[in-house]
């Protein structure tokens, strides 16, 4: 099969062609535990981002209905019924900010019930509990549970008053892993002959 030429002819390996033999065999092991940490970082961070990405868009509120209190032929009161949104996880209302964006006024309100009396300021919202199925308040975390938020628009708007007819009102919902629920209210243009107290639909 082979012809030899010369018997005496024989192949021969240094000690430095072993030496680089070795270097390669090293220099690709590295190379490749390299690039095995480095998709492994890569599909890690692709899956938090991943995750993130839907929170972002299940974790979040839905206002059920809306409707604000008369007081002096002004809103002086919204209130705000929520509940989880269709596919959402838990949200935690303790957690949860809302954007208030007025002709007149801007501000972020966080949940105050558990430092004042009903909770609302210049700065925070309050929260009434309409149904809760394992007694966590302040938590959605059941399609069953409703919570009322009540924002009090005299302390919040930076005349002291309330909101009149016509004037239009954005709050913007976000829990606190960026889902968010964008809500547009507008004040009705009738109310004169409602008495202070009255509820109104929004």
């Amino acid at each position: 099969m082979f012809e030899i030429f010369n018997k005496d002819e024989r192949g021969q390996v240094g000690i430095g062609t072993l030496i680089v033999f070795i270097a390669m065999v090293l220099v690709a092991a590295i190379a490749a535990g390299v690039l095995v940490n480095t998709a492994g970082f890569l599909q890690a961070t692709a899956e938090d981002a991943g995750q993130e990405s839907v929170n972002k868009v299940t974790n979040r509120v839905e206002v059920v209905n809306t409707h604000g209190v008369v007081l002096d032929d002004e809103i002086s009161r919204i209130n705000m019924t929520v509940r989880l949104a269709a596919g959402s996880g838990a949200v935690d209302m303790n957690e949860t900010s809302i954007k208030y964006l007025s002709d007149e006024s801007v501000q972020t309100l966080t949940n105050g019930t558990a430092i004042g009396r009903d909770g609302t300021s210049s700065t925070e919202f309050g929260l009434d509990e309409i149904t809760d199925d394992d007694g966590s308040f302040g938590v959605l975390n059941s399609n069953t549970d409703r919570y009322t938020v009540t924002i009090n628009t005299t302390d919040v708007e930076t005349d002291g008053n309330g909101l009149s007819t016509g004037e239009s009102l954005n709050l913007e919902i976000t829990s606190r892993t960026g889902g968010t629920t964008q809500v547009m209210l507008t004040m009705p243009q009738q109310l004169a002959g409602k008495s202070n107290g009255d509820p109104v639909e929004l």
